[in-house]
C-alpha cells in the first residue's frame, strides 16, 4: 500500500510540473516557444500516466514528444503527419486496455492533425479540443493534478486565442 501511495504522490507531483510548463506554453503568442515548452511538458505527462499505469495515455504522451520535434522541423508535412497518426494508432493498439483509452487516443490523433496542418488560432482551437479529451483521460486515470493541468491548459488556450484575435483586429484597424 505504501508503494501505491508513493506512486500516486509522484504522479501528482510530476503532473504539477507539466501544468507549469503548459501554462507558460499556451500563454505564449509564439508557436515556436509553444512547441518547445510542450515538448518538455509531454515528457512529464508521459511519466505521470506511467505512474498511474494508464499505458495508452503514457505511450501517446511520449509519442507527442517526437511529434512536436518533427512538426517544428517539418510543418504541414502530410507524409510525416500520416506516419505519426499511424504510430499513435499502433501505440494505442499495443497498450489498449478498454474504452477508458478512447479519450487519450482521440487527443493524440486530433493534436497530431492540428499541429501538422494548422497554425495560430486554428491550431490552438484543435489543441483546446484535444485538451478536453486529456481532461477526461486524466479523470479516468485518477490524476487530480493532470485534470487541473489540462483544464487550465484549455482555459489558457482559449484566452490566448482571444488575445491573438484582438491583436489581429488591432493590426487591421491601425494598418
Amino acid at each position: 500500500m505504501e508503494e501505491i501511495g508513493l506512486r500516486w504522490l509522484l504522479g501528482q507531483g510530476v503532473s504539477l510540473v507539466a501544468l507549469a510548463l503548459c501554462l507558460v506554453a499556451f500563454a505564449s503568442k509564439r508557436d515556436d516557444r509553444l512547441f518547445v515548452l510542450l515538448l518538455f511538458a509531454n515528457v512529464a505527462f508521459a511519466a505521470q500516466f506511467a505512474l498511474f499505469e494508464s499505458w495508452v495515455a503514457a505511450g501517446i504522451s511520449a509519442l507527442i514528444v517526437l511529434r512536436i520535434a518533427l512538426v517544428r522541423r517539418f510543418p504541414r508535412h502530410r507524409l510525416l503527419m500520416l506516419a505519426m497518426l499511424a504510430a499513435t494508432l499502433a501505440v494505442a493498439a499495443l497498450t489498449w486496455s478498454g474504452p477508458r483509452d478512447i479519450p487519450a487516443l482521440a487527443a493524440g490523433l486530433l493534436g497530431t492533425w492540428g499541429m501538422f496542418m494548422l497554425s495560430g488560432i486554428a491550431m490552438r482551437a484543435a489543441l483546446a479540443v484535444a485538451a478536453l479529451c486529456w481532461v477526461i483521460s486524466n479523470l479516468l486515470a485518477g490524476s487530480i493534478g493532470g485534470t487541473i493541468a489540462e483544464s487550465l491548459i484549455f482555459l489558457t488556450n482559449v484566452v490566448t486565442m482571444l488575445r491573438l484575435r484582438r491583436d489581429a483586429r488591432l493590426r487591421y484597424i491601425h494598418g
